[in-house]
């Protein structure tokens, strides 16, 4: 598969600012753990199948130290014993965010009150810029069908 065009922030690098800008905002004063931020990032691109952002999120995860266990059950952390209820929480946000058309209710009240059981309000507030963006990013690399990087191009980051 080949990308269909240069990615758009690329075309229009105000736009990459302004992207990194809300990121960077999500990310101040560590109000959610980066590797809570990170696992979102990667549930949301899961989702979306954006190939980009599963691979950058996986690798940004293990560069951190994350055990490959949790890494890879994050598509299935439900059913997985490597996640605690504040994660569990976030992910659960992260899938009723990231799915807003697919129920009558996009973010049902029991899982808002489980998030806001384990984040305050800025906290909440940051998941919420974090899992906006992600999936900015997710959608402008699927219309443009943006690939991961190959292992070789990686290898030598």
């Amino acid at each position: 598969m080949e990308a269909r065009m240069k990615h758009p922030v690329m075309i229009l690098p105000d736009a990459l600012d302004a992207l990194l800008g809300v990121s960077k905002v999500a990310r101040k004063g560590r109000l959610v753990p980066l590797t809570t931020m990170q696992m979102i990032d990667l549930r949301a691109s899961q989702i979306n199948g954006c190939s980009y952002c599963v691979d950058m999120h996986s690798r940004e995860l293990k560069q951190d130290g994350v055990k490959d266990e949790k890494i890879w059950g994050v598509g299935a952390w439900r059913e997985s014993p490597h996640f605690n209820d504040a994660e569990r929480a976030a992910l659960a946000l992260t899938e009723a965010v990231t799915r807003l058309a697919d129920r009558p209710d996009p973010v049902p009240d029991d899982v808002w009150n489980d998030a806001a059981r384990h984040y305050d309000e800025k906290a909440l507030s940051a998941m919420l810029i974090e899992i906006a963006q992600i999936n900015v990013w997710n959608r402008l690399n699927a219309a443009t069908k943006q690939m991961a990087a190959t292992v070789e191009a990686t290898a030598s980051v």
